[in-house]
C-alpha cells in the first residue's frame, strides 16, 4: 500500500487492493446510508469538520465547523435561478476567513506555550488567487493579526501597496525584480509601509542599494538562503543545489559584506527560505526550519539588526485524508506544524543566545484552497455495457467468436486469471485476422462485445473475493470504467491535476443516500484526450476510478473540492472556453436555506474569449457578414435566411462559452426549474 509504504519509510509497492473496503463487506443492513457515501468519498478525512452528507443523502459544508451549515445543492439551485449554471466556482467566504484565524490562532498559541518572546507576521502570497474578493477577504479577517501580503511580481506588489492600510503589516516581495519592481518597493519605504525585498540573486542586490542611494530610502533587506536541506513532495527541487532562487552559503557572506561596505548593515532584517509548495513531511519542515535558524543566528552574531525569520511555504493540504507523507497528503496538523516551528527556532536562538525572531510565513494553499469548490454537471455516459449484436443463423460462426463465446458461458474448471488471459488473446487474434480480411465488421464487433461481458463476468467475481488478487485482476475496475461527460474544462478550472496529477477529493452533491453502482473517470468537454480526470483519492493507494451512481434523466453534479489555491489563476483557454462563473456565499440565519449569494461574477463570454486572443469580435462578425452577402448573390441561401444566419452568428457573441446541457435533452424536453424550498 503506496502511503502507508511511505509513511513508514520504504519504498513504493504494489497496493494488494485499491478500493475502500466498506464497498466489498456485505453489512446486516441492506440498506445504503449516506454515511456509507461519507465514507467511500472520505468527507470527515480530508474536510474535518467543514464537509459532511446529511440523512437525506446531500453534501454539507460547516464554514466555521459549527453547527450551522449550509446545503451546496440549494447554493446551485439558487446560482440557477439568477441565470449562473454549472460549471460554476463556489466560494464560501466564511470558510475562507475561518482558515486565517486557524492559522494566526496555531502560531499565537505555540508562542504562548513555548513562552517565545517575539510575534507572527504571517502574510498571504497573492499569487495563490490574486481575485479581489479573496485577497480583500483574508486582509479583513487578518486585521486583527496584523496579517500582511507577500507579492512575487510587479502587478502583485502594486496590488499589495494599495491594499496596504496598517503599517503594522509586513510586505514581502520575492521573485526576480528589476529597476521598476524595486522602485515600486522603495515607494513602499518612502510611505512608511514595511516592505521587504528579499534578495533572491546577488546582482538584485546591487540594484537595490544604487536605487535605495539615488532615491534617499533606507530599505529593508531580506536575502533568501538556498538550503541544503531536500524538499519532499511534486515541489522538491524549490530547495537544493539546483533551485531557481537563493543564495549559497557564500553568496550570503559576499553579500553581507556588500550591505556592510555600502552603509545599509541596519537594513538587513530577514532570512527567508521555502522548500516547497506542498510539503507532506513534518520532518522535512523541521529540518529546513532547524537550518535556516543556524544561518539567522550567524547573521544576528555578525552585526546585523534582522528581527525576522521568514520560514515561506509549505503548510500542506491533506487532500486524500490519509495522513501521511504521500504527496497529496500530509502526516501533520496546522497545530503541529506552528509548534514544530516555534520550538526549533526558540531551541537554536535561546541556546546561541541570539534574540528569537518574528516569525513570518508564507502559508497560502492552506488558507485559500479548502473554501473553494468546482461545481460540474455530468450530461453525458459512455459505457463498455453493450449488448451482444444480432447473429446471423444463415453464417458459420468464426471460431475465434466461438472461443469466446465458450470462455463466457463455462467458467467452472479454470481459474479467473486464467479466463482473463485467455480472453485477451482471442480479442487480440479477433483484431488481427480482422486486419488481415479474415474477419468481417460484425464478427469482429461481436468478438469485442464478449471480451467485455467476459471481463465484466470476472470483475463481478472479484468483488466477492477476499485476500490476495493479481494486478491484472485488480485493474478491471479501471478497464471496465465509464466515462461520466461533464461540463468544463480540465485545463481551466483544474489544472494542476491535468500537469502535476495532483489529487482533489471529489463527490456528487446529491444521492448520497443511495448506492453508487457505476465506475466511472471524468472527461471534460475539450477535444483533448488528456481533457479527463482518471485518478482519484483512496486511502490505500490512488484510485483509478469515482463510484458514482446512475444517470436518471434529470441533472447530476459533482463537486471538485479543496481548488481555492492556484486553479482560479492558473486555468489556460484550451479550446478558448474561459472562465466559469462564480458565487460567493455567506452564512447568515436569518436566510431560510442560512446563507446568502452575497456576488456572483459571470464567466467569460465567446467575445471575452475571442478578444483575448486577438479576435476582435465586430472584426470577425463583418468578415462572416462579406461571406453570407457573397452566399446571397451566388444563390446559396435566401436573403431572410442569411440575415437569419447572421444574427445567430453575432447572438452568440454574448453567450457562454460552455454546453447548455438542458439543450441537450430529447427535443420537446422542458427546461428543467428550481425546486420549491419545500421539496428540498
Amino acid at each position: 500500500m503506496k502511503k502507508v509504504t511511505q509513511a513508514l519509510g520504504f519504498s513504493k509497492s504494489k497496493p494488494l487492493l485499491n478500493d475502500t473496503p466498506i464497498t466489498l463487506k456485505k453489512q446486516k443492513n441492506p440498506a445504503w446510508s449516506a454515511a456509507r457515501s461519507e465514507e467511500i468519498y472520505g468527507f470527515r478525512r480530508w474536510g474535518g469538520e467543514h464537509f459532511f452528507a446529511d440523512e437525506a443523502g446531500f453534501v454539507r459544508v460547516a464554514p466555521l465547523a459549527d453547527e450551522r451549515s449550509i446545503r451546496i445543492l440549494d447554493v446551485v439551485e439558487e446560482a440557477r435561478s439568477k441565470g449562473y449554471d454549472a460549471p460554476m466556482v463556489v466560494r464560501f467566504q466564511d470558510l475562507l476567513r475561518h482558515r486565517v484565524i486557524q492559522l494566526n490562532e496555531a502560531f499565537r498559541t505555540a508562542i504562548a506555550e513555548e513562552k517565545y518572546d517575539a510575534r507572527y507576521r504571517g502574510v498571504f502570497p497573492i499569487k495563490v488567487n490574486q481575485l479581489r474578493e479573496v485577497v480583500e477577504e483574508v486582509l479583513d479577517a487578518g486585521d486583527p493579526y496584523q496579517y500582511g501580503l507577500e507579492a512575487g511580481s510587479k502587478p502583485e506588489l502594486m496590488i499589495a501597496l494599495a491594499l496596504h492600510d496598517d503599517n503594522r503589516k509586513i510586505i514581502v516581495c520575492n521573485g526576480y525584480k528589476d529597476r521598476e519592481y524595486i522602485r515600486l518597493a522603495l515607494l513602499g519605504n518612502r510611505l512608511g509601509k514595511p516592505v521587504i525585498l528579499v534578495i533572491e540573486q546577488i546582482n538584485e542586490l546591487r540594484e537595490v542599494l544604487r536605487l535605495a542611494g539615488e532615491t534617499g530610502t533606507r530599505p529593508m533587506i531580506g536575502l533568501r538562503v538556498k538550503l541544503n536541506t531536500r524538499g519532499e513532495g511534486k515541489w522538491a527541487t524549490s530547495t537544493g543545489d539546483s533551485a531557481k532562487f537563493g543564495l549559497t552559503a557564500l553568496e550570503i557572506l559576499s553579500a553581507c559584506n556588500e550591505i556592510r561596505r555600502e552603509g545599509y548593515e541596519d537594513c538587513l532584517r530577514l532570512l527567508h527560505f521555502h522548500i516547497g509548495s506542498q510539503v507532506p513531511n513534518i520532518i522535512t519542515i523541521k529540518n529546513a526550519v532547524t537550518e535556516a535558524a543556524r544561518v539567522y543566528v550567524q547573521l544576528a552574531r555578525m552585526g546585523f539588526p534582522m528581527g525576522f525569520l521568514d520560514v515561506g511555504g509549505g503548510l500542506g493540504i491533506d487532500y486524500d485524508g490519509s495522513r501521511t507523507n504521500f504527496e497529496s497528503s500530509m502526516n501533520y496538523s496546522l497545530e503541529e506544524y506552528a509548534r514544530d516551528v516555534v520550538f526549533n527556532v526558540r531551541e537554536i536562538c535561546v541556546g546561541s543566545k541570539v534574540p528569537v525572531p518574528d516569525l513570518v510565513s508564507e502559508s497560502g494553499r492552506a488558507v485559500a484552497a479548502p473554501h473553494s469548490i468546482l461545481v460540474v454537471e455530468v450530461f453525458d455516459r459512455i459505457t463498455r455495457q453493450t449488448a451482444l449484436p444480432p447473429v446471423d443463423p444463415e453464417k458459420p460462426t468464426p471460431k475465434v467468436v466461438s472461443d469466446l463465446e465458450h470462455i463466457l458461458n463455462s467458467s467452472r474448471g479454470y481459474g479467473r486469471l486464467e479466463r482473463f488471459h485467455d480472453a485477451v488473446q482471442k480479442k487480440e487474434e479477433a483484431f488481427s485476422l480482422f486486419n488481415l480480411g479474415y474477419l468481417d465488421l460484425e464478427s469482429r464487433a461481436r468478438a469485442e462485445a464478449l471480451f467485455w461481458q467476459i471481463a465484466r463476468q470476472i470483475d463481478q467475481q472479484v468483488r466477492k473475493s477476499r485476500g490476495y488478487l493479481p494486478e491484472e485482476l485488480l485493474e478491471l475496475k479501471g478497464m471496465l470504467a465509464d466515462q461520466y461527460v461533464c461540463n468544463f474544462s480540465v485545463f481551466q478550472s483544474l489544472l494542476d491535476h491535468w500537469a502535476l496529477k495532483q489529487l482533489f477529493p471529489i463527490s456528487p452533491l446529491h444521492r448520497l443516500n443511495e448506492k453508487p453502482t457505476v465506475n466511472a473517470i471524468l472527461a471534460d468537454i475539450t477535444c483533448d484526450s488528456d481533457g479527463k480526470i482518471s485518478q482519484f483519492i483512496d486511502l490505500q493507494d490512488v484510485r483509478d476510478h469515482l463510484p458514482l451512481h446512475p444517470l436518471n434523466g434529470k441533472p447530476y453534479y459533482l463537486a471538485i473540492y479543496l481548488v481555492g489555491a492556484y486553479q482560479d489563476i492558473m486555468g489556460d483557454l484550451h479550446n478558448l472556453f474561459g472562465r466559469v462563473n462564480e458565487v460567493h456565499v455567506f452564512l447568515d440565519e436569518d436566510e431560510e436555506d442560512g446563507f446568502y449569494i452575497e456576488e456572483t461574477i459571470a464567466g467569460n463570454r465567446v467575445a471575452d474569449v475571442l478578444q483575448g486572443v486577438q479576435f476582435k469580435p465586430d472584426e470577425i462578425v463583418r468578415m462572416l457578414k462579406r461571406q453570407v452577402d457573397r452566399a446571397i448573390k451566388q444563390d446559396l441561401v435566401k436573403p431572410r435566411e442569411g440575415i437569419r444566419l447572421l444574427e445567430f452568428y453575432e447572438n452568440l457573441m454574448q453567450e457562454k462559452t460552455y454546453l447548455k446541457t438542458i439543450d441537450l435533452a430529447k427535443p420537446g424536453a422542458r427546461k428543467r426549474t428550481r425546486r420549491p424550498a419545500a421539496a428540498r
